[in-house]
C-alpha cells in the first residue's frame, strides 16, 4: 500500500474511534447529576436502583389490601460511570411491581379491579416524590411458579385513558396475551 493509502486508512480509523467515543460520552446532561461532575466525561449504562422508602410504603399498602400481596419500587435510569470507576445514578422513571398469588388465572374481572386499587394508590403519591418520569406498574398474578399472568400498566396511560374503567374492561385494555 502506498503512503497516501496508509494515510487514508489512518484517518478513517481515527474518525471511527472518535465517533465511537462520542457515542459513549455524549448522552445529555440531566439536572440530577452533581454539578461538579457535569463537565467530566462519563460512560452511560442503563441501570436500576432500589427505592427503599417507596418500596416499604407500597408493600405496606398492598398488604393492607391483601396480606398475600407484595409490592416493591425501583428507579430506572442510567449510571454515569466516570473514568475513575465511580458512578452517579440518574433517574429516568419510577417503576412499581405488584405480585399476588391467585387460585385461577382466568379472573379478568378481579385482575382489573386490582389494577384500579393499586393505581389509585400510585396516582395519589405526590409527583415530587417520584423522581424522573412516570414509569409503569407491573402486575404479576401467580397461580404457580410457572403459571402466571403478567402485564404492565404505564402510569401516564392509565391517568390519560383508563379513568372510570374497571374490571375485565380495564384488564383487557392493558393485558396482551403471549
Amino acid at each position: 500500500m502506498n503512503r497516501a493509502g496508509k494515510w487514508a486508512v489512518g484517518i478513517l480509523l481515527t474518525a471511527a474511534a472518535a465517533a465511537g467515543a462520542l457515542q459513549t460520552v455524549s448522552a445529555p446532561t440531566q439536572t440530577e447529576m452533581p454539578s461538579a461532575q457535569q463537565n467530566e466525561a462519563c460512560g452511560y449504562q442503563w441501570a436500576y436502583s432500589p427505592a427503599p422508602q417507596l418500596s416499604e410504603a407500597f408493600d405496606a399498602e398492598v398488604k393492607s389490601m391483601d396480606p398475600e400481596a407484595s409490592g416493591r419500587v425501583e428507579y430506572f435510569g442510567e449510571d454515569c460511570v466516570h473514568p475513575d470507576g465511580t458512578s452517579d445514578f440518574l433517574t429516568k422513571e419510577t417503576d412499581f411491581y405488584f405480585r399476588l398469588k391467585v387460585n385461577d388465572l382466568k379472573q379478568e374481572e378481579e385482575f382489573g379491579n386490582w389494577v384500579v386499587k393499586v393505581m389509585e394508590y400510585v396516582t395519589q403519591i405526590p409527583r415530587e416524590d417520584l423522581p424522573g418520569s412516570y414509569g409503569f406498574v407491573e402486575f404479576w398474578f401467580e397461580e404457580t411458579e410457572s403459571e402466571h399472568v403478567a402485564f404492565r400498566v404505564p402510569i401516564q396511560n392509565y391517568i390519560d385513558e383508563a379513568q372510570g374503567k374497571n374490571g375485565a374492561e380495564l384488564f383487557q385494555m392493558f393485558y396482551n396475551p403471549p
